[in-house]
């Protein structure tokens, strides 16, 4: 979804939001990540355009950054929702100068931190899931035997 709200200085180039190192210009909710944000964080607002205008907002007023340093996709929103997102050069859209512009392709929403303590350390709960996982398919094994 493309910012429909904003009203542009100049004409030749496109609206877009700088996100860390990427230009943002459109935004493309998944379905996994629709079906996550009812299940996760609002069941109000759970259309696509519901969720690309909260996250359009959000890139505007800069409340999206990075949750670590190194790595470009896992992000914060207020330090509080957690989502996972994925970034793709756009094909139709440059800048003045001809510099790529970026699609941001929301994959999931991992849900809050003030709601879910284990999403605090990323790391730490992928490999507890893992492992989790991991006993569950190895129990699942035994009773198959």
């Amino acid at each position: 979804m493309k910012d429909k709200h904003t009203e542009r200085w100049n004409t030749y180039e496109p609206f877009h939001v700088v996100l860390g190192d990427k230009k943002v210009v459109d935004i493309i909710i998944t379905n996994h990540a629709r079906t996550r944000w009812a299940d996760r964080v609002e069941s109000e607002k759970t259309g696509y355009s519901d969720i690309a205008e909260y996250m359009w907002q959000c890139l505007k007023e800069d409340r999206i950054v990075s949750y670590y340093r190194n790595e470009q996709d896992v992000y914060t929103i207020d330090d509080d929702l957690v989502f996972v997102a994925e970034f793709s050069v756009s094909e139709t859209d440059t800048d003045l100068l001809g510099n790529p512009l970026h699609k941001m392709i929301v994959v999931t929403f991992l849900g809050r931190m003030s709601e879910t303590m284990e999403l605090r350390d990323l790391k730490t709960y992928y490999s507890w899931l893992r492992h989790s996982r991991r006993m569950t398919l190895i129990k699942n094994n035994r009773k198959r035997r």
